[in-house]
């Protein structure tokens, strides 16, 4: 790990040099993020930036993206600091998960505390559960409702999602990136849990889970979560807007 850590940060600091940016950010996302990575996955670095202030005062200006080739399992892109405020105003939960992962190989600015404290005050439950409870449904109609035989590790890419809303409604708070942080927190039947770790076990102890049985158990907990929560399960009152403070942010980034 400490080979790779330090292969991604190289890459990093390319990336700053050729693209003529500033880091400000850089994580793991995905299944290592989430804690039940495979001996083979990949390395899912996702990273934000921002461009000298110039740059931005031009009729075109650059794209708010930066996205480089897999090479060598490293999966590597990031989001210009423009786009990431406007999604973060919009509780976007892949960006939340970046702020919160348990993997951080840089943060080289104070503003990113001060966004993850916005984060935490000022999410959105209703756009929380609009996202993950989209995920997980569409997982399990397309890969494990009525299969004869199923991709086992889609179980974890289902019930992850499903676990997180699990938290927000017990915790009432933003739930962790990392799935095994948030599982040891809910609340559900331990035959249920029993299942789920043993899922994990044989994923972290294998490149991959391959092609098994349905489960059961778990389809049938699936199910009973998402019959639960109906369209309005989440649909609070919607936080204070929280452009001035996103703008007091830039400002702060602006002039580190």
């Amino acid at each position: 790990m400490d080979d790779i850590a330090a292969a991604i940060k190289q890459e990093l600091s390319a990336i700053e040099t050729q693209e003529q940016i500033r880091i400000l950010y850089a994580c793991e996302s995905g299944s290592r993020a989430w804690g039940f990575a495979s001996h083979d996955s990949d390395y899912d670095v996702r990273f934000l930036y921002v461009r000298p202030q110039d740059a931005y005062l031009r009729v075109d200006v650059p794209r708010n993206v930066i996205e480089r080739p897999i090479v060598d399992d490293l999966d590597i892109n990031g989001w210009d600091i423009f786009k990431a405020l406007r999604l973060l105003r919009k509780s976007n939960p892949p960006l939340l998960e970046w702020l919160l992962s348990p993997i951080i190989y840089r943060e080289s600015s104070a503003s990113i505390e001060e966004l993850r404290t916005l984060a935490r005050h000022f999410y959105s439950p209703a756009a929380l559960y609009y996202h993950y409870s989209r995920m997980a449904e569409g997982n399990y109609r397309q890969y494990l409702q009525g299969k004869a035989e199923v991709i086992l590790k889609k179980y974890l890419y289902t019930i992850r999602p499903l676990i997180a809303l699990l938290f927000l409604e017990q915790q009432g708070q933003l739930p962790p990136t990392n799935f095994l942080e948030t599982l040891l927190q809910v609340q559900l039947p331990e035959e249920v849990r029993t299942h789920i770790h043993a899922l994990i076990a044989r994923k972290q102890g294998s490149a991959e889970l391959g092609i098994g049985a349905p489960d059961t158990v778990l389809n049938a907990f699936i199910e009973e979560r998402l019959n639960a929560w109906g369209k309005h399960a989440f649909n609070v009152p919607e936080q204070a807007k929280i452009t001035q403070e996103l703008d007091n942010v830039l400002q702060h980034i602006f002039t580190e």
